[in-house]
């Protein structure tokens, strides 16, 4: 492979994340210019410490310049993602933020932990006397789904096509993910009216949950419109549920590939801790984040000049040979482990960290604790996408330990 025969763009994720193009990019052209068909080109940022630079910089590096996604947007799209906190740089990003933060803190994700774990027992009770199960819809959805759909206050019977809904969003390129007639469009407008019905009911009758906290907050002495309530309402659900179903997906998948690491952390509990870190690595589920270069500047001695898009590739920081020996290598031992799945530090540090982690750590444990032999039975069914690391469905077979 060459430097011009490099595609970062959607079709070259098919198979999987390309990891020789990342492999040659960090090694001869860590900051690299990627044309576009339809658009004016990027620039690919691929090592680890320009990943962070970058993240870090937000003033000179913009979220909301352009937006955070590869394609230009339209001015009407653009100033409608603007007003969600990913598409925010701060001070604004800042009071958007804080408006749900309280409920993502280590001391209350502490205080769902017994919660998370037992609905995890559950969740492997289902399936651990099958010998088999599909188990992305069988095992890694029901977790997060049901714990992102509760802290919001969505009620249980609606739990499912919160999962149809979230999953339309995401793969709006994916065939598979547009059921019947609806297309992501219209899902965004079921989820918006939903949201509007579950806004106008905390009015009327608050409680203890996030959407409450969102109808009942102010932001420079004024509270939320419903579009703004509306793209909250479909962050919290999305980013709730989709990134950590595929951590989730991908960890069992890094079990069935290294048999031996699996046996390594049956037999070592202590692992566990190093273990999620590294499952968080290997699996890392959003592919990219774009920036917009707000001044000329530099990455890496590579000159960018100002309105440059720059898109970040975590997954290819997270196997820079520089921060990780052996990258390409599954170790549940691994330490240190200073992986950016969480998309880098910074202002833009992923607010549900530490619920991801305890959601991993509680279904994991129960899969690996209770079930051994994991084994295909079938190929898995990626996600098409160049910015989710999804996975449609993988059939799995198993024996109960």
């Amino acid at each position: 492979m060459k430097l011009d025969e490099i595609d970062l763009l959607e079709d070259a994720w098919a198979q999987g994340v390309p990891h020789d193009a990342f492999d040659l990019l960090r090694r001869e052209a860590p900051v690299h210019w990627h044309p576009e068909p339809d658009g004016p080109g990027f620039w690919a940022v691929t090592r680890h410490a320009d990943v962070v630079k970058a993240s870090r910089d937000t003033a000179t590096f913009s979220s909301e310049l352009g937006g955070t996604f590869v394609d230009d947007q339209t001015d009407e799209a653009l100033a409608q993602i603007r007003l969600t906190i990913l598409n925010m740089d701060p001070p604004k990003h800042a009071r958007y933020r804080r408006l749900v933060s309280r409920g993502f803190t280590p001391r209350m994700i502490a205080r769902l932990v017994e919660t998370i774990e037992k609905r995890a027992e559950r969740i492997v009770d289902d399936v651990v006397d099958r010998g088999e199960c599909e188990f992305v819809e069988d095992v890694a959805a029901k977790l997060p789904l049901e714990m992102i759909c509760e802290m919001i206050g969505v009620p249980e019977a609606d739990w499912h096509r919160m999962f149809e809904l979230s999953n339309m969003l995401v793969g709006r390129d994916d065939p598979d993910f547009q059921y019947e007639s609806t297309s992501a469009e219209s899902a965004a407008a079921e989820i918006y009216a939903y949201c509007d019905a579950v806004a106008a009911d905390r009015r009327a009758n608050p409680r203890d949950d996030l959407m409450t906290a969102l109808v009942q907050a102010e932001v420079e002495g004024e509270r939320l419109d419903d579009l703004e309530l509306n793209l909250f309402f479909v962050t919290l659900v999305v980013a709730g549920n989709e990134t950590t179903r595929n951590l989730i997906n991908h960890s069992m998948q890094a079990l069935i590939d290294h048999p031996d690491e699996h046996r390594r952390l049956q037999a070592d509990p202590d692992l566990w801790p190093t273990a999620i870190e590294e499952m968080l690595r290997w699996g890392t589920s959003i592919h990219n984040f774009r920036r917009t270069a707000t001044v000329d500047t530099e990455l890496s001695g590579q000159p960018i000049a100002a309105g440059d898009k720059v898109v970040l590739y975590y997954m290819s920081a997270n196997r820079d040979e520089d921060v990780f020996p052996d990258p390409h290598r599954f170790d549940v031992g691994r330490t240190p482990n200073d992986h950016v799945a969480f998309g880098g530090t910074g202002v833009h540090y992923c607010l549900g960290a530490n619920l991801a982690r305890a959601e991993i750590r509680a279904i994991m444990r129960q899969l690996v604790d209770r079930l051994d032999g994991f084994t295909p039975a079938g190929d898995p069914r990626r996600l098409r996408s160049d910015f989710v690391n999804g996975i449609k469905q993988m059939p799995i077979t198993f024996t109960r330990r």
